[in-house]
C-alpha cells in the first residue's frame, strides 16, 4: 500500500498515495479508486446549490458507475457558513434521504491549517481562478484512471456539466 497521506503532498503524484475516513470512520486507501474515473468534491447540506448537486451526482452515478466505472467521493465539510454543522450520524441520515449511493466520507476540511492532505494536493494541482484555495461548497474535481487530477469546477457548474470533461477520460 502507498504511504498514507504524505505530509509533502506536492510530492505526491497522484490521489492513490493518500487515505481518508468514510462516513462511518473506515480507514481507507483511495487506492480502492485505481483505474476509476473519479469526481472528488466537497459537499454540504443546507447549500443553495445542495439539492441540485446531490441530484444531478446521483444521475451521474446512476449513468455511468455501472456502465463506466465512475466513482464520486463526497466530503462534507463546515467552513462554509456552517452549512454542515451535523456529525456523521446526522450526514448519514440526510444522504440516506437523498438515495445517495456514492461514496461519503468524513468531515474535512478543505482550507485553513487543519486541511486534510488530498485535498492540499487537489489544491496544488488544480489551482483555482483566484487562488490555491476552495471557495465554496460543491467544488469539483474531475480525477483520471491514474489518479491525476485534470479537471476543476466550481459550485456555478451543475455535475451533468462535467459530462463532456469525464468523457475524454473513460
Amino acid at each position: 500500500m502507498a504511504s498514507s497521506n504524505p505530509e509533502n503532498y506536492k510530492d505526491a503524484k497522484s490521489i492513490y498515495e493518500f487515505s481518508a475516513k468514510t462516513i462511518n470512520g473506515e480507514d481507507v486507501s483511495l487506492e480502492k479508486y485505481k483505474g476509476h474515473v473519479a469526481i472528488i468534491v466537497n459537499v454540504a447540506s443546507q447549500c443553495g446549490y445542495t439539492q441540485t448537486h446531490y441530484q444531478e451526482l446521483n444521475e451521474l452515478y446512476d449513468m455511468y458507475g455501472e456502465d463506466k466505472g465512475l466513482r464520486i467521493l463526497a466530503f462534507p465539510c463546515n467552513q462554509f457558513a456552517g452549512q454542515e454543522p451535523g456529525g456523521a450520524e446526522e450526514i448519514c441520515s440526510f444522504v440516506s434521504k437523498k438515495n445517495v449511493k456514492f461514496d461519503m466520507f468524513d468531515k474535512v476540511d478543505v482550507n485553513g491549517s487543519h486541511t486534510h492532505p488530498l485535498w492540499k494536493f487537489l489544491k496544488h494541482k488544480q489551482g483555482g481562478t483566484l487562488g490555491d484555495f476552495i471557495k465554496w461548497n460543491f467544488t469539483k474535481f474531475v480525477i483520471d484512471k491514474e489518479g491525476h487530477p485534470v479537471g476543476r469546477f466550481g459550485p456555478n457548474t451543475n455535475p451533468k456539466g462535467m459530462v463532456s470533461t469525464l468523457e475524454k477520460y473513460w
